[in-house]
């Protein structure tokens, strides 16, 4: 019987502030250049509002909040990730994108077990770059059930006013 090799599969590796992070090739529909999102009244401070997309108004999440990280300008490089989560898009504000490459699955290790509960659910693991490590988004895990009728909401508010 012959051993399977580990499929290997391709990541976008991107930039919040000086920490790198990644998501799977296959969850990212396109990046774009940033623009300021459209505000959208009453939603959770990680909404920066939506963007028309393909004729679709997709909502835009601003990572550093979500992640709680230290508020900052989005940079002249600034980029949108327009994501794929279940058959959804949502965009989300990152501070560049450097590069797609290939990642085999056997250099991935499992997230730390200190990070146990709703961060570690969106983790896929975390894989050694030269001297840095990537943080492995499972982009499809991002968001709780309730989140995401409320990133939906979003969406379809700027259409009601119309």
């Amino acid at each position: 019987m012959t051993a399977v090799a580990p499929q290997v599969s391709q990541i976008v590796t991107f930039r919040l502030g000086d920490e790198l992070f990644a998501a799977d090739i296959f969850s990212v529909e396109r990046v774009l250049r940033y623009t300021q999102p459209t505000p959208v009244p009453n939603v959770p401070a990680w909404i920066d509002g939506v963007i028309d997309y393909q004729g679709r108004v997709v909502p835009v999440i601003d990572l550093r909040k979500r992640f709680e990280f230290p508020e900052a300008r989005v940079p002249a490089d600034g980029r949108l990730l327009v994501l794929t989560i279940d058959g959804e898009w949502v965009a989300v504000t990152v501070d560049g994108v450097l590069d797609v490459s290939l990642l085999d699955p056997s250099r991935l290790a499992p997230p730390p077990a200190l990070l146990r509960g709703l961060a570690a659910g969106y983790l896929r693991g975390v894989v050694r770059r030269g001297e840095r490590l990537v943080v492995f988004l499972d982009v499809a895990r991002l968001f709780a059930t309730d989140e995401r009728i409320v990133l939906e909401r979003s969406a379809e508010e700027p259409a009601r006013h119309v």
